[in-house]
């Protein structure tokens, strides 16, 4: 039997977007769930698609500041991974929860693109004025992606 989880993203205390999940892994540090793209229609951000029919295997830390996603095409061809900056995840009565934080990055299938996102809306979210702990753990942790996923083992490593 498939355990059934459901992932809550919060971004500034309130909900951003929670859908359904099925647990493919959980070693206790890291779970791992598969999900279809829950949001609704296609979000284009000119770099890739996200659309009805994706596939994302998300990767969760309960002690990491970040959770790593990686989107295949209902075909199954890898589009490449979206990382989110986020506090910690925590599991709770069946329910992923996590904090967004602003900061993403963006690897494509083949490595060759690796963008920083959001630092704009990080900068404007206070975060640094608020919490300047949480704020220099997700600058760590974006320039910890960053390098790994420009490193030659690339951002496999973290997911193997």
């Amino acid at each position: 039997m498939t355990a059934q989880l459901t992932v809550t993203l919060t971004k500034a205390g309130r909900t951003k977007i929670s859908y359904p999940a099925e647990l493919v892994a959980d070693t206790g540090t890291r779970i791992t769930v598969q999900a279809p793209w829950a949001a609704p229609g296609v979000r284009d951000f000119g770099f890739v698609r996200f659309e009805p029919g994706d596939v994302f295997t998300e990767h969760f830390w309960r002690d990491r500041w970040y959770a790593v996603k990686e989107v295949r095409t209902g075909e199954g061809d890898l589009k490449g991974w979206y990382c989110d900056v986020t506090r910690p995840a925590s599991v709770r009565d069946g329910v992923i929860l996590i904090e967004d934080l602003d900061l993403d990055l963006w690897v494509s299938a083949d490595g060759s693109s690796v963008l920083r996102l959001d630092e704009d809306e990080f900068a404007e979210s206070g975060l640094r004025d608020t919490d300047p702990e949480a704020a220099a753990e997700a600058v760590r942790a974006l320039d910890a992606l960053d390098a790994q996923a420009r490193s030659a083992a690339g951002l496999g490593a973290l997911l193997s």
